[in-house]
């Protein structure tokens, strides 16, 4: 099965240097999954990660005013001296791009086209299975992305699996009944299921017991941090492999303690825990009314 293709960030605006950081945002902690694999494969790279868990959760919310959000942190993440910006949320993602990728003036990349191309590399027949939050699953671009290769998707929202996920209990017996109640209805054909919100990694065990260890699970924060790394070298922004081991700075929008103890529980990477207060700077001209263009 043909890959999704992956297009290179327009280069837009002055070039950043390869010292510059890394931004990353979501709408709170999911992103951190993501931000770990960006570690392990990019350790000699400085990140900035914005966890915007004052207004979370997106997933929840109209895509006008994600949309707005996801311009908002992206701006502040270039104001920041950000050389390129992932967006670790998936709907953040599906509510902003590809405008937001055409719009700032360095790279951007989403977890939507990885993910998808993970997906594909590992399908073996048969529908590819979606799950996320409901606004991911209402924006239908995973589902738009595999029918375009002629793939059909079976697509759920599950959203009572952050607060499982953010409540330590990803293992436990409630996780697996909730688990057991959106999946009761899986295609019998169902071999590979996409993980479309980053908090669902750790449910990984629950959804191998329910699903059966047949099934690929797919997780697109591997995949994300992959095509990252080969972005980085193909603009030639990626920090050389001899430099120090990079930093890691956290901005959060919200709680503190509460931050941190969720980012123990989905085992965040270590780093610099810093308050973010809202609303932030006034916007780029470049951030100027996306919803208008949604």
């Amino acid at each position: 099965m043909p890959a999704v293709p992956q297009p290179d960030p327009p280069p837009a605006g002055p070039p950043r240097g390869a010292d510059a950081p890394i931004g990353v945002f979501d709408s709170g902690v999911g992103g951190l999954s993501v931000l770990a694999a960006l570690v392990r494969s990019l350790p000699h790279e400085d990140f900035i990660y914005l966890g915007d868990t004052a207004r979370l959760p997106y997933g929840s919310k109209p895509a006008t005013m994600v949309r707005g959000f996801a311009f908002e942190l992206a701006a502040e993440l270039v104001e920041r001296g950000a050389k390129a910006i992932v967006v670790a949320c998936n709907s953040a993602a599906t509510a902003s791009l590809p405008d937001l990728a055409m719009a700032a003036p360095v790279p951007v990349w989403g977890v939507v086209e990885p993910g998808v191309s993970a997906a594909l590399a590992a399908h073996r027949g048969g529908p590819i299975g979606v799950l996320g939050t409901h606004r991911t699953i209402a924006a239908g671009s995973y589902q738009a992305r595999l029918a375009a290769v002629g793939v059909d998707a079976w697509a759920r929202a599950c959203p009572l699996f952050v607060p499982i996920v953010e409540e330590g209990v990803a293992d436990g017996e409630i996780a697996e009944l909730v688990a057991r109640h959106y999946l009761a209805d899986r295609p019998a054909d169902l071999q590979t299921v996409i993980l479309g919100c980053t908090h669902y990694p750790a449910l990984v065990s629950t959804l191998r017991a329910v699903l059966g260890p047949a099934v690929t699970l797919v997780d697109s924060a591997r995949a994300t941090a992959e095509v990252v790394a080969e972005g980085l070298a193909r603009l030639q922004l990626a920090r050389p492999a001899a430099a120090t081991v990079g930093r890691v700075q956290q901005w959060v929008t919200g709680d503190l303690a509460s931050y941190r103890h969720v980012a123990a529980i989905l085992g965040g990477p270590a780093g610099d825990v810093l308050p973010l207060r809202l609303p932030l700077a006034p916007r780029a001209a470049w951030t100027a009314s996306p919803e208008a263009a949604a």
